[in-house]
C-alpha cells in the first residue's frame, strides 16, 4: 500500500453490493477520483471505497491523503487493475 496526498475530482453516489461478510448483507461502495499534484499532467486515479469510508463525503477540490491499495482480478482471461481505497483523510488548511 502506499499513501497518496492528491485532490478530489469528483466522488460517487453511494451504492450497496451484495456482501456474505457485510452485516446486513449489503456493503456500500463508492467510487472516487483522485488527482496527485502536477498540474493536468498529475497522475489520478479511480478508486473505490467500500463499507465506512463509502459514507464518507469529499467535494471536488478537496485535499486528502489516501492509503491506496492497488491489485488485478482476471474475469474471462481478461485483467482488470482495482484500485482500493483503505483509508482516507481529508487534509485542512491551518
Amino acid at each position: 500500500m502506499q499513501t497518496y496526498i492528491c485532490r478530489v475530482v469528483s466522488q460517487s453516489d453511494v451504492t450497496y453490493v451484495a456482501s456474505q461478510k457485510a452485516e446486513g448483507g449489503q456493503l456500500s461502495k463508492c467510487m472516487i477520483r483522485l488527482k496527485e499534484f502536477g498540474g493536468k499532467f498529475g497522475n489520478e486515479y479511480a478508486c473505490t471505497m467500500f463499507g465506512n469510508l463509502a459514507q464518507c463525503k469529499f467535494n471536488e477540490g478537496d485535499l486528502v491523503a489516501a492509503s491506496l491499495r492497488f491489485q488485478v482480478h482476471e474475469v474471462n482471461a481478461a485483467a482488470y487493475q482495482e484500485v482500493i481505497v483503505n483509508d482516507i483523510v481529508k487534509l485542512t488548511n491551518h
